[in-house]
């Protein structure tokens, strides 16, 4: 069965890359990574793809199937909620596992993300939630009691 990764690009690479580290440690690995990026943040996403490669490999020691949602503006909300949405629906005909993360991004980008992982059924909505840390720290180096994956589908 197919796992998947949902999330926004952002400009900071820990947002994006860290709870796909603590997923993974709770045993959601996944094979696809789904993540839209607009020109103000394309150098951030570059590396964060490439972290999130070494991640799982080193979780599953499997290539990740990376697709990059690319829009001109982050202000195209048609685009954003599509990108989730479209995902979603993909993994879903596959009989595959979605993960849908609303950490990264603005809180536009979040709140659609939130929004349409709830609504078309995804299978984890995720949050990392991170206490008073310096930032800029990736997961192996943050405490585990300074920090906390959510997932929504079960809080709510």
């Amino acid at each position: 069965m197919v796992g998947a990764w949902v999330t926004n690009g952002t400009t900071t690479l820990e947002a994006i890359v860290n709870p796909i580290n603590a997923a993974c440690e709770k045993g959601f690995v996944p094979d696809r990574l789904y993540i839209i990026e607009n020109p103000k943040v394309t150098d951030e996403v570059a590396r964060a793809v490439d972290l999130a490669t070494e991640i799982v490999d080193v979780y599953e020691g499997h290539e990740l199937d990376v697709q990059i949602t690319s829009i001109d503006s982050e202000l195209d909300f048609d685009r954003l909620y599509a990108h989730t949405r479209e995902a979603i629906k993909e993994v879903h005909e596959d009989d595959g596992e979605v993960a849908v993360d609303f950490t990264p991004g603005r809180k536009f980008m979040s709140a659609l993300a939130f929004a349409t992982g709830m609504r078309y059924d995804a299978d984890h909505v995720y949050y990392f939630y991170l206490e008073e840390t310096p930032r800029g720290r990736l997961y192996p180096s943050i405490p585990r009691t300074k920090s906390r994956l959510y997932d929504f589908t079960e809080v709510l």
